[in-house]
């Protein structure tokens, strides 16, 4: 005779399950290499937080490492297959269990963060990692907003504030200002009450606007770089000018930062701003984004000042996290991509 379970051991046996869903990259290549696969579902060490992801987002790294483009990242991340078979850097969600030593959070607590330096794995039902990855997520913030976050919005703080070294009144020029880390950029050098000037495409201009940009140049009728005016701080999310051309449209004591952008525009800030930085007063450069807790919670303090909102475009289910990739990948994003695991 067969019994039903009741509530009580329904819950109990799910609580208990060993496997995951979870998106493997288990081969280097296009987006369709990614198979949703039940893997095993981990478990916390003594210093380490199991996290139950509510979402989780997108970020250009995460095709650069499915595809091995550029071919030095097989140097880092695996020379014939990827090391790290589940990728994702950016997640939010609950935490579920707690190492021994974990001093920080307990269960139940919503927290966010990048775990990049750990592993990735945003892009399953969970995850352990090391509570220096996380925060405790504002309860004013949603599990959609907090995955947005810590990738874009510290590359974003980073550039500016860091590299840039935006100051109050600064006549700042965001170039690639419609996608995750420019929309963000956009805010946080309002948020140094800057001037800001973003640069993006035509159909993506009036998204834009919201952001809070002073002015807007659309780049398919204008290039910045001829109009004859000139900024203090050039911040280049992405763009295709060389690097003399934004020398040209800095102040005399003004700094040109990119963090993307073409291979070609990459090279040139690292191999030929320390030399042009050395002709005068301008500095010219790109920068690696270093994770930490500080600046994320930097960003969550301007998120409850009002001062910045993630921009997210697109909600896509862990089940198609190929077609995320892809349409990031595309071009086509205004603001984030993000991955949501049904809650």
């Amino acid at each position: 005779m067969l019994v039903a379970n009741s509530p009580e051991q329904t819950i109990q046996a799910s609580s208990e399950t060993t496997t995951m869903k979870a998106m493997v990259c288990s081969k280097y290549g296009p987006p369709e290499v990614l198979e949703l696969q039940d893997i095993e579902k981990p478990s916390p060490d003594d210093d380490q937080v199991l996290i139950r992801i509510c979402a989780a987002s997108v970020n250009a790294g995460d095709w650069h490492l499915m595809r091995a483009d550029p071919c030095l990242v097989r140097l880092a991340f695996g020379l014939f297959k990827p090391k790290h078979k589940v990728l994702g850097a950016d997640i939010a969600g609950r935490v579920e269990a707690v190492g021994k030593n974990i001093k920080q959070f307990r269960e139940g607590d919503e927290v966010f963060g990048d775990i990049s330096e750990y592993g990735f794995g945003a892009f399953a039902e969970y995850t352990c990692v090391n509570e220096d990855a996380l925060i405790l997520k504002p309860v004013s913030m949603s599990f959609k907003q907090a995955a947005a976050i810590p990738s874009a919005a510290v590359t974003a703080l980073q550039g500016l504030r860091d590299n840039g070294e935006i100051q109050h009144g600064q006549k700042v020029l965001i170039n690639g200002a419609s996608g995750g880390v420019g929309s963000f950029a956009v805010q946080i050098a309002k948020s140094f009450c800057a001037d800001v000037t973003a640069v993006c495409s035509t159909r993506k201009l009036e998204k834009v606007r919201k952001t809070g940009a002073d002015q807007i140049i659309d780049y398919s009728l204008n290039d910045f770089t001829r109009n004859d005016q000139s900024y203090d701080l050039i911040f280049a999310v992405n763009g295709y000018h060389c690097i003399s051309d934004y020398e040209r449209s800095l102040s005399p004591q003004g700094i040109y930062v990119t963090s993307g952008g073409s291979m070609a525009q990459l090279f040139q800030a690292m191999l030929l701003g320390p030399l042009l930085s050395r002709k005068g007063g301008k500095k010219l450069g790109n920068f690696l984004v270093k994770p930490n807790k500080k600046d994320l919670q930097f960003i969550a303090d301007l998120f409850e000042a009002g001062k910045v909102l993630p921009v997210i475009d697109r909600c896509y289910p862990l089940s198609e996290v190929a077609n995320a990739i892809r349409y990031l990948e595309g071009g086509n994003a205004h603001g984030k991509v993000v991955i949501t695991m049904g809650e």
